[in-house]
Formats: structure tokens, sequence, C-alpha cells
């Protein structure tokens, strides 16, 4: 069992005050970019910036700061596939699907992702599931179904699409945070974070360019701006640097365990906002999400 190193009381103050900042940013980010998106630019056009932007950030880093050497070409391989998952599929399928659904509902069913990660996890390395762990996954899923409604099921309707294109990218992100594991055993968080960013710019150009060049620049008011410099500078640059020296200071467990605040919050800002209301309906659902969650994690 990984135990980690006791920190003086300031700095263990510091940690979490980074992991809430961090929270907080991604709870922020599920009615901030609802601001632009689909009115001024497309979710595709937004993610474009959005990549294009850590790209640049990042691979300046790497590249003047880091210089970190990548042992053998098999690494691009894998960086290519953590690019996908973890960047192109991922935050196509989540802009495009928040553009659809609420905010309440997206961040929900974002908490399926931990549940994901230990089912990836245990076919990957070939481990046995234990009987509980199959329990917490099928009450998660039935919470994640019960919210978006799969019986009322059409392609017309843009709310379910919208969830399921969510559920997407919380099985993208998954499936990223289990396979990239093994390239951060040999390279650092940067260095991986730089190549993942200026790959995945690769994958999204052609997709998200028509809509980038398209949208309305000059016809922006105010806080659509904000909500475009906040997702770029804070949930982009910002969230991943602070997320990464929290990890570097405590452990993976305290880390991960601040998902859970994230329908908590966005749910607080939405509802201030005006831009979605709480029924007990999505309470219930997201309570078994949780339930399941904590099933896998005790079962673990």
């Amino acid at each position: 069992m990984f135990i980690c190193p006791k920190l003086p009381v300031s700095k263990n103050i510091f940690v979490h005050l980074a992991l809430f900042t961090v929270a907080l940013a991604y709870a922020a980010n599920y009615s901030f970019a609802k601001w632009a998106m689909p009115e001024y630019i497309s979710p595709y056009g937004f993610i474009l910036l959005r990549v294009g932007c850590g790209a640049l950030f990042f691979g300046t880093y790497y590249f003047f700061f880091a210089r970190e050497k990548i042992q053998n070409t098999r690494d691009y391989i894998d960086f290519a596939i953590c690019a996908f998952f973890g960047v192109a599929l991922n935050m196509l399928a989540f802009f495009k699907g928040l553009s659809m659904t609420s905010a309440i509902n997206a961040s929900v069913l974002m908490l399926l992702a931990p549940v994901l990660v230990v089912l990836f996890s245990a076919i990957g390395y070939k481990k046995r599931i234990k009987p509980l762990v199959y329990l917490g996954i099928l009450i998660a899923f039935l919470g994640a179904a019960l919210l978006v409604n799969v019986g009322s099921f059409s392609f017309d309707n843009n709310g379910l699409m919208g969830d399921l294109l969510v559920i997407l990218n919380a099985s993208s992100f998954a499936f990223y945070l289990y396979y990239v594991a093994r390239l951060l055993k040999k390279y650092s968080a940067l260095t991986v974070t730089a190549f993942i960013f200026m790959i995945g710019l690769v994958f999204v150009f052609p997709i998200g360019i028509h809509d980038f060049l398209a949208a309305q620049w000059t016809a922006m008011p105010t806080h659509v701006i904000f909500a475009l410099s906040f997702v770029v500078l804070f949930v982009t640059i910002l969230a991943y640097l602070l997320n990464t020296w929290a990890l570097q200071n405590s452990s993976s467990t305290t880390a991960g365990s601040y998902i859970y605040l994230q329908p908590l919050l966005a749910s607080i800002i939405a509802v201030s906002l005006g831009m979605d209301h709480l029924t007990w309906g999505k309470v219930s659902c997201g309570l078994l999400i949780v339930l399941g969650l904590w099933l896998v994690n005790r079962g673990r």
C-alpha cells in the first residue's frame, strides 16, 4: 500500500486548496462553456482553440525547458493513442455533448469515469474483479441510465444524445487514464502532456478548423470572451499545473477523491447562474452513481 509522506500542516493546506481549485475550475467549465456554445462558436471550434493553446503552452515549455529525450519510437505510438483518447475523442465528445445537455447532467455522468478506470485496469492487467466491484459498476450504470432516461431514446432527442456523448467522453477519458500509466512510468507528467497536446492538435485540427474560422469573433460579448479565456487559462493550463503539483505532494487517492466535488459545485454554479435547475430525480441518480463508486472503491 502506498503511504503518502506526512506533509507540514501549512503545505498540506495548500495541497487541498490546489485540488479544490482544480475541482472548482472543472465544475465552472460546465456552465461557462455553454455561454459560448453553440451561439458564438461551435464545440469543435472551441476544442481547436483549447487544444491549440494547450499545445502552444506545453510544447513551448518542453522544447525550451524540459527537453526530455524520448527513449524509443514505440513510445510515439503510445503518445498518439493517449492523444486520441485523452485529448481528441475525449474533448470533442465532451464539448459536443455539453452543448446538447445540461451542466448538471454532464457533471453527474462524469462520475462514471473512475468506475470505468477500474474496469479497464482490471481487463488490461488481467486482474480478478471482486463481486462487490461488479455490483458497484452495475449500480453506477443504473444511475446513469436513469439520469439519461434511456427508455425515451430518439435520434431527435438532443438532450439524450448529449448525455450519451458525455458518457462516451467519460469512457474515453477513463481509458486514457489507464493507458497513460505506462508513459508516466518513463517520462515526467509535463513531457507526456506536451506530446499528447501536440499530437492531439493534429487530430482535432481538420475537424475544428472550419468551425474555428466561422466563429463570430467580432460579435462576442464580454461574458463569452471571459468564458473562452477561462476554459483556456484555468481549465486547460492552470488546472493541470495545480493538479500535477498536488499529485507530487500527496497521494493519487487524495487527488482522485476531489472528483466527487464536481457535481455539487457544478450544480451550485449552474443553478446560481439560472442555467439549470436541480430536481430530486437528478439528485437520486447522482446518489446511485456515488454509491456505485463507493462500492467499487470498497471492493478494490
